[in-house]
This record gives C-alpha cells, sequence and structure tokens, in this order.
C-alpha cells in the first residue's frame, strides 16, 4: 500500500502534466480549465459507472472478495490506453553522455527548485492539497453516515443484509459521482462568474469549509440527512475545484518540471493529512464525530485564510 500511495502521487502529477502540455502544444493553454474540468468529469463518470458494477458483483456473488480483483482490469485496459497517446508527448528524446546527463540533472533540479522559493507558488500548492487534505481527512468519518443513512431507505427488505447493502450503497454513489462529473465539467463556467481565476478558488474554498461545518453541526444533532446532503456539497465542490487548482498551479510553475510540481502537491496532501486524520481522531474521542467534523470545517476556514491566492 506504501509503493501504490508514492506511485499514486507521482502518477497523478505526470498525468496532470501530460495534459497540459498537450495544450500547450496546442496552443490551447486559454482552455486549461476547460479542458481538464472535462477529463475529471469523464473520471468521475467512470466511477459512477463502476459503483453500478461493483453493486452488482457483490449482489451476484454475495461478497466483496470479487470487486477487489474485478479492479485490476481497468489498470490494464488503461495501460493500452497510455500507449496511444501522442507521441509528442514524449519530449525530444535526446542521447546523453555522462557530462551532458549531468548537466540536464542540475538544470532540472535547479528549475524544480524555484517553486520552493516561489511565495505565490508554493500558496498555489498549498492551496489546493489543503483543500483536499481536509477532504480526504474527514470524508472517511462522513460515509458511515452515508451508509448507515442509505440502509434505512425501506427499498430491497426481501434481500440479505449483504446484497441490500451493496445495491443501495452502489446507488447512492452512482447519484453522487454523477454530481461530481457535472461539478467538474461545470468548472470554467463557474470560474468565469468571478473576476478572476483566484477568486474563484478562494470563493470555493470558503464555501467547501461551511459545507463540512454545517455536516458537522448536523451530525451532532443527529440530523442525518442534512449531515449527508452537505457531505455530498463538500464532494462536489471538491471536485469543481479542481480543475482550477490546476489550471492555477500550471500557470506559476515551469512546463520543464510540470510533473514534479504537480506531484510536490499530492506529497503535500499526504503530509496534510497525516496531521489532519490523528487531530480529527483525538476530537471525535473527546467530544463525538459531529463536533470533530464542525471542529475541522472551522479550522479548514482558517487554514483557507492563509493560503488565500492572489491574482496573477
Amino acid at each position: 500500500m506504501v509503493l501504490f500511495a508514492v506511485g499514486e502521487a507521482f502518477r497523478t502529477g505526470t498525468h496532470k502534466a501530460l495534459i497540459l502540455e498537450y495544450l500547450n502544444i496546442k496552443g490551447m493553454k486559454n482552455q486549461k480549465v476547460s479542458y481538464y474540468g472535462r477529463t475529471r468529469s469523464a473520471s468521475q463518470f467512470g466511477s459512477a459507472i463502476n459503483s453500478l458494477i461493483a453493486a452488482a458483483l457483490v449482489f451476484y456473488t454475495g461478497n466483496y472478495r470479487y470487486v477487489f480483483l474485478a479492479t485490476a482490469l481497468p489498470y490494464v485496459l488503461n495501460l493500452f490506453n497510455l500507449g496511444t497517446y501522442p507521441k509528442e508527448l514524449d519530449g525530444d528524446l535526446i542521447k546523453l553522455n555522462k557530462r551532458t546527463f549531468s548537466g540536464q540533472i542540475k538544470t532540472t533540479l535547479k528549475t524544480f527548485l524555484t517553486i520552493f522559493k516561489d511565495r505565490e507558488a508554493m500558496r498555489a500548492i498549498f492551496n489546493s492539497a489543503g483543500f483536499t487534505a481536509f477532504f480526504k481527512s474527514t470524508k472517511d468519518y462522513l460515509q458511515p453516515v452515508i451508509k448507515i443513512f442509505a440502509i434505512s431507505i425501506p427499498l430491497f427488505l426481501t434481500m440479505s443484509d449483504t446484497r441490500r447493502t451493496a445495491v443501495i450503497i452502489g446507488i447512492v454513489y452512482f447519484i453522487i459521482y454523477m454530481l461530481t462529473s457535472y461539478a467538474s465539467r461545470s468548472a470554467e463556467k463557474v470560474s468565469q462568474r468571478f473576476e478572476t481565476l483566484a477568486k474563484a478558488i478562494n470563493v470555493t474554498f470558503w464555501i467547501g469549509a461551511c459545507f463540512l461545518f454545517i455536516s458537522g453541526l448536523a451530525s451532532w444533532i443527529s440530523f442525518s440527512l442534512l449531515s449527508v446532503l452537505f457531505f455530498i456539497g463538500l464532494y462536489i465542490v471538491h471536485n469543481l475545484r479542481k480543475p482550477m487548482n490546476v489550471a492555477f498551479i500550471s500557470d506559476q510553475i515551469s512546463n520543464k518540471v510540470m510533473a514534479s510540481g504537480l506531484s510536490v502537491e499530492s506529497q503535500v496532501t499526504t503530509i496534510l493529512m497525516a496531521i489532519l486524520s490523528p487531530l480529527l481522531g483525538l476530537l471525535a474521542d473527546n467530544f463525538g464525530i459531529g463536533i470533530a467534523l464542525a471542529g475541522l470545517g472551522t479550522l479548514m476556514f482558517a487554514f483557507s485564510i492563509l493560503v488565500r491566492v492572489n491574482k496573477l
């Protein structure tokens, strides 16, 4: 799992960089939010379909074992898909000797280190990583609320508990992922409603913090429906923001180290999660999950002020 996490951090940064480089080659840099938004939308749509497939597998087999085996198939198919990418994305393939290789490493490293010296670039990275860290740290606590709420719906009562839970949860997450797919596809339209992309990023951060706070309070007073609705709202805002963040960060980083720079964002997310997750657990143990989530929502709002991005 550790190796998978490390590989995923570098993979996601590299793939985003490939998309951005393609737009750069085609002279479509002004379409970053729209293009990446549609790419992410397709990914979320795939997750929606996978929710139904997973539910069907559990329904017909009666256990979750085959779901994990089935996940290997999309990975294999994606390897073939990767082979169809335009050759120009491979960059300039130059034969290097020891001297030129050493020089290339030094140049790349020097360019990469400029990211950490650029205050606005680091602010943009922490803005994106921070929201994602708060979202991922809290969603594991709110997902059981969705599960409890979903299985309380009086549907498919004649099924076994395992099959009934799989079907209802599959349908619920199908709806959630369809909503997040639409959100990602709409990122460009939403961002254009603001004066600048920076303002759109800041405002959506504040909205996400408010959603988390309200979801926590609703959970505290046992208002499960309201808690679930605002949690879904947090899901939507997260996927709405992602294309904006990627576009904004890419404007701060040299395209020569874009993959590494975007991978830094993933690594910062992991570090922040390592801090937030124990804090959330401590608060939940002492005050209950509702208060813990509301408290993290308050902290998220305060963090958003610290990492507020400025107009380029």
